[in-house]
């Protein structure tokens, strides 16, 4: 009897402690700024990955900080942007090395770079900020880095404007409307909840970047791609408008147990209605989307669920 007890104090005992192994695996995850697609993107795969046994604990974040939490150690997984992972794994600036541990998981859907002037700002293209006051991203955002590229194309600098203040989203709204600030820049989907807000405020003039501009742009980094924000997106939007755009994807460390990545990435897949409903433009993402090569090196975990899709 005593032994069979002690066997089944063992028992009971591994029991517990695989219980609390698995209630233990947490899984950081990286987003984006209030406002934008990501952080209520990563509520979302939170709820997923719960389903999936894991405890992920959404943060937010930024584009190119991101890629240097997920390097650094400091994050399991995180959103970003094509064009500033490409960057990090090269070492270009803003990193200052290579990025060695950084994998993608899965391309999602087209970002818009997107310039808002109030209506009345007299601004029809960034080379008209001069002497002018806006608000960027904080530094670490993709847009932000991007708005300095698009200031360098028109032969600007920051220095030349008459403030620029590095806020987020909702802050750059509230200075738009106190007109404390003629335009503002960010990167994130169409329409952009941001940009709606203040249009309920004030109206607004999408300002756009023209093929002769586009081209400088991807001198600067071959990454960016053409895009169009479609007539109609926004109040009192009469025209089509171009602009430049880059893919916002899902990285991991590389050395994130496959399991994880896996467990996430097929809760994504199965649960895209659940995404879709956050970010429209997920609605018609497949598999094969997701798997498409942008220069990144692809997960472990990833690669396995692609294989069973039979998209790899």
């Amino acid at each position: 009897m005593a032994v069979r007890l002690k066997q089944t104090s063992l028992f009971i005992g591994a029991l517990l402690c695989c219980v609390a192994a698995a209630q233990a695996q947490q899984v950081k995850l990286m987003t984006g700024p209030q406002g934008g697609s990501w952080y209520p993107l990563g509520g979302a795969i939170a709820n997923i990955g719960d389903k999936a046994g894991l405890k992920v604990q959404v943060l937010p974040g930024a584009g190119i900080a991101n890629v240097k939490a997920i390097q650094g150690g400091k994050a399991d997984l995180g959103f970003a942007n094509s064009i500033s992972t490409v960057d990090g794994i090269a070492g270009r600036k803003p990193f200052d090395a290579p990025a060695t541990n950084v994998c993608n998981v899965a391309t999602l859907y087209p970002q818009f770079f997107q310039i808002v002037a109030n209506a009345d700002s007299g601004i029809n293209s960034i080379g008209d900020l001069k002497g002018k006051a806006a608000a960027f991203q904080p530094k670490g955002n993709t847009a932000e880095f991007i708005s300095q590229q698009a200031l360098e194309v028109y032969g600007l600098k920051a220095a030349d404007l008459s403030r620029v203040s590095y806020v987020s989203y909702t802050d750059a709204v509230s200075l738009m409307k106190d007109n404390n600030a003629q335009l503002f820049t960010l990167g994130t989907t169409v329409p952009a909840s941001a940009i709606m807000d203040l249009a309920s405020a004030r109206d607004i003039k999408i300002v756009a970047i023209g093929d002769e501009k586009f081209q400088a742009m991807r001198k600067l980094n071959p990454g960016y791609t053409k895009l169009v924000i479609p007539a109609g997106s926004y109040p009192k939007q009469t025209q089509d408008v171009p602009t430049i755009g880059y893919a916002t994807h899902v990285i991991a460390r590389c050395d994130l147990d496959a399991d994880v990545v896996y467990k996430v990435l097929k809760g994504m897949v199965d649960n895209k209605a659940d995404l879709a409903a956050i970010a429209k433009a997920m609605g018609g993402t497949t598999p094969k989307m997701m798997a498409e090569d942008i220069g990144v090196p692809m997960h472990k975990g990833a690669m396995k669920y692609y294989k069973e899709a039979g998209v790899l």
